[in-house]
């Protein structure tokens, strides 16, 4: 075979393709997310994988990061920024994602690279200025309108299952409208199995009973929420608003600690992360983490769909409340401790 021979001018055509096609292809077993944000030169910013539980952190320099993972399915990962506010990002195997804004101007950050990250950041521009219960409109117009959208779990679940007031019977429909668009959907399957049991769950009644080990390696179990106020707590490193519930409820724990107790069942995929944020907090209750996450079969039991979410119970065990927001249930908290 002759060798190949290219003049000059070819031979540096031919480099510039390599390059490019190196620069931009991604192996198909991984994930790149890139993120350039003004205003911003050196901080951190928390990524949240919901699918595992795992949380990584990402280190700004010069006010960019990269952030790059095996992935092996289409994955839903929430970028969380200092002022807690969060940015969701939908990743692909084999896809490169890219995040641009202004830290002064958070709510205009733009996520490009997939048709899923575009659609959600027209979304989210979309409805920028909007009421809550406008944004929730146009949350459910945009299910309906594309109900075959990786998207559109997120959508249910910030504003139908985690919102102020939850509407569990309405996110049951909308949950299996999307369910018939995407029906291999596992997390649409496991979201569907949650709502049903929501549905059912009693707010009133006897606790069931129940018992674990906890991060410390003792059984504990229904036995101990033998007090004037009995509390169980679902939380996870990755949400905020559940560590402010536990934050609060402390507060009422140390003023009133012959009347209270408390279980927290944390929702990660490893202790670990829950056991630092305890010892960093000073906290002194029981805390169960199986790492199964949602398939735990304790988490079944007890009927515990969403992070943060709490049971408060008398001292016979039954159900005085369920699902209540932080400022409530500190509420609740102290008036049964009145009593």
């Amino acid at each position: 075979m002759r060798p190949l021979h290219l003049s000059a001018g070819h031979r540096l055509l031919f480099l510039i393709s390599i390059a490019i096609l190196s620069s931009c292809g991604m192996p198909e077993d991984r994930f790149r997310l890139e993120g350039q944000f003004k205003n911003l030169n050196q901080g951190e910013f928390y990524l949240y994988n919901f699918k595992n539980g795992t949380k990584d952190t990402l280190k700004i320099n010069d006010g960019r990061f990269v952030y790059d993972v095996e992935l092996a399915d289409t994955t839903t990962f929430v970028l969380m920024f200092p002022n807690f506010s969060e940015l969701p990002v939908f990743a692909q195997p084999g896809s490169l994602v890219k995040i641009s804004g202004d830290v002064s101007h958070l709510k205009e950050t733009e996520v490009k690279g997939t048709g899923d990250n575009e659609e959600m950041t027209a979304f989210r521009m979309a409805t920028n200025d909007l009421m809550p219960p406008e944004v929730k409109e146009k949350a459910e117009e945009f299910m309906k309108e594309h109900p075959t959208s990786v998207s559109c779990v997120y959508l249910l679940r910030r504003y139908f299952i985690q919102s102020v007031t939850p509407d569990y019977p309405h996110a049951l429909e909308l949950c299996s409208m999307l369910k018939d668009a995407q029906p291999t959907n596992v997390e649409l399957v496991q979201l569907q199995h949650q709502l049903q049991r929501l549905q059912n769950m009693r707010t009133e009644g006897r606790l069931p009973h129940f018992t674990a080990i906890d991060t410390k390696g003792k059984r504990v179990g229904d036995s101990i929420l033998n007090n004037k106020v009995n509390v169980i707590i679902a939380w996870s490193s990755w949400n905020f608003d559940s560590q402010n519930a536990i934050r609060q409820l402390k507060m009422v724990y140390d003023e009133h600690p012959r009347d209270i107790n408390v279980i927290t069942i944390c929702l990660d995929a490893s202790p670990s992360e829950g056991r630092n944020i305890f010892a960093r907090d000073s906290l002194k209750w029981p805390n169960i983490c199986d790492g199964l996450m949602w398939d735990s079969p304790l988490v079944t039991d007890l009927g515990l769909a969403f992070v943060p979410d709490n049971i408060v119970t008398d001292a016979q065990g039954n159900i005085k409340a369920r699902s209540l927001k932080t400022s409530e249930l500190r509420t609740k908290a102290n008036e049964m401790v009145g009593k």
